[in-house]
């Protein structure tokens, strides 16, 4: 029994004295290595850029601005950010009339050759009453056309012209009135038509004259066919499916008055199957059960500011955003989970590195971005006395791919030569890349466009964004995913995707070190107004 005491506390001794050597040894180290060697070594071991990426798209999901899901997105990302150590500001940076939550849709064609059916509909609009089935029709074109299957449109679903763009159909009262004067000059032209048929006739041998061409709109008699009773309108959209929403009726919408009518946007190659069997009057029926809810408003949306403090100048900043929210038909992991992810982690890693910049330095996950940069509007709106001291706004909206260069004027290059020098030790195969500007300076923007970056540049200051790579060949094509079904956490990229967090932290974190701001020098033209 003395001999088993014995061992055990020669056992606790030496786990004790390996517990302080490992200690030291780490204190050692975070004394000799500089925060972006210190960055560097954490995110070789434990980099967690996809893990926050799976956490935003798999388990909270597309972001609408005005969704639930956005709400639950802007604390989940808070409560990150203020884990880590971060300050955290929260502010309301606008509001929509009526929430929108998109639940699930199903569809099928039923007859002998049925088949499930591959379709999406834009935000705020209509789903179903349930699981409705009915036959389908093809729109009207004429007014003689509309009266003639009136009674036949009540309870079917109606093919429309024109392909899917991501909008759904305007049920505005301003979009009736158009469409009556298309109808009307369409009434016109043939009655014109006709009589020119009748002359073109009677003198064979005559050049013909020409005829009219009629104006084609998708749903021209859309308010007579709702009030016909139609269960929704189907329209031929190209694959990947698109799907966004009409912002102006989004904005204005009531919900005493919301849309009643199903948009739904149909795989092209389904489409043109249905719309031979309507004209070959083929019996089937197409069954819709479609989940888009709406939710009593005013609805609030924020923005989220994580703050890391300067020591040195903390009334001098730089920046690093991105917009929160998504498109919802898919779950917006590239736009823009690529930016939300690597600012999340640059975040973490800087803090987790002991980080203590000179100058403040602040991760901006903006609102409403897609409903025309609202959140970064509202932050620069009202923070116009920090615009001046403002180092660099970095924007991260576009890809999963590698932010392994910079291009930058004349006057921040030795600037960015320090800065950058670090970032060819993060991974050998992927070599950063920083260009001198050759081209002239530019005027300020004067109209806001593009992505969050866009009213700070429209006010002097500094956007210079990372160019981003595919080194490794991925195929990747943004304009695939833009916007559609398709955007998703399985089309990102997660080496380019860590790799990215850790430039992003390093050039910040190197930048807030300077003992002055970028120099503004030849960044815009300014003798052009």
């Amino acid at each position: 029994m003395r001999y088993s005491i014995t061992l055990f506390n020669l056992l606790l001794i030496f786990f004790s004295f390996q517990l302080r050597l490992n200690s030291q040894v780490k204190t050692y180290q975070d004394t000799i290595f500089s925060v972006p060697d210190r960055i560097i070594r954490i995110a070789s071991g434990d980099n967690r850029t996809m893990k926050h990426l799976d956490i935003l798209t798999n388990r909270i999901g597309g972001r609408t601005a005005g969704s639930d899901a956005y709400g639950n997105a802007t604390y989940w990302v808070a409560s990150q950010l203020e884990k880590w150590g971060l300050e955290v500001e929260i502010q309301e940076a606008g509001e929509i009339p009526v929430g929108f939550n998109r639940g699930p849709w199903f569809g099928r064609m039923l007859s002998h050759d049925g088949f499930i059916l591959h379709f999406a509909t834009p935000s705020f609009t209509s789903g179903t009453k349930g699981v409705q089935r009915g036959q389908v029709v093809k729109e009207p074109k004429t007014r003689t056309e509309f009266e003639r299957m009136k009674g036949k449109l009540k309870g079917a679903w109606v093919l429309v012209t024109g392909e899917n763009d991501g909008y759904p159909l305007d049920g505005s009262e301003y979009a009736d009135v158009i469409r009556k004067q298309i109808i009307e000059e369409n009434e016109s032209a043939k009655r014109y038509n006709d009589s020119i048929k009748i002359i073109n006739e009677k003198n064979p041998g005559k050049e013909p004259k020409p005829l009219r061409e009629y104006r084609d709109e998708p749903a021209l008699f859309y308010k007579e066919m709702r009030e016909a009773g139609i269960l929704g309108t189907i329209q031929s959209s190209k694959v990947p499916i698109k799907a966004m929403y009409d912002r102006k009726n989004a904005e204005y919408m009531s919900f005493d008055s919301l849309p009643e009518c199903p948009d739904i946007k149909l795989d092209e190659h389904q489409y043109s199957i249905i719309d031979q069997k309507v004209k070959e009057r083929e019996y089937f029926l197409l069954e819709f059960d479609i989940r888009n809810h709406f939710k009593p408003g005013p609805v609030k949306y924020h923005n989220v500011i994580g703050i890391i403090r300067g020591s040195r100048f903390p009334d001098e900043y730089v920046m690093s955003g991105c917009h929160l929210d998504s498109y919802d038909v898919a779950s917006g992991a590239v736009d823009c989970g690529s930016g939300v992810a690597p600012n999340l982690e640059a975040a973490r890693l800087i803090m987790e590195a002991g980080g203590k910049p000179d100058r403040t330095i602040l991760f901006c996950f903006w609102a409403a971005e897609e409903f025309g940069l609202k959140g970064s509007e509202f932050w620069v709106r009202s923070n116009s006395d920090k615009l001046e001291k403002i180092s660099n706004y970095f924007n991260r909206d576009g890809g999963p791919t590698a932010a392994n260069s910079i291009t930058v004027p004349e006057a921040m290059y030795e600037d960015f030569k320090n800065v950058c020098e670090p970032l060819n030790r993060i991974n050998p195969e992927i070599p950063f890349i920083l260009n001198l500007r050759k081209e002239k300076p530019q005027p300020k923007p004067k109209i806001a466009g593009g992505s969050d970056h866009a009213y700070f540049a429209m006010n002097g200051v500094p956007t210079l964004s990372f160019g981003s790579g595919d080194p490794r060949g991925s195929g990747f094509s943004y304009y695939e995913i833009w916007h559609t079904e398709r955007d998703s956490y399985n089309m990102s990229i997660p080496e380019y995707m860590e790799y990215t967090s850790v430039v992003m932290a390093i050039v910040l974190y190197n930048l807030a070190e300077l003992d002055h701001l970028l120099s503004r020098d030849g960044l815009y033209d300014l003798n052009v107004r």
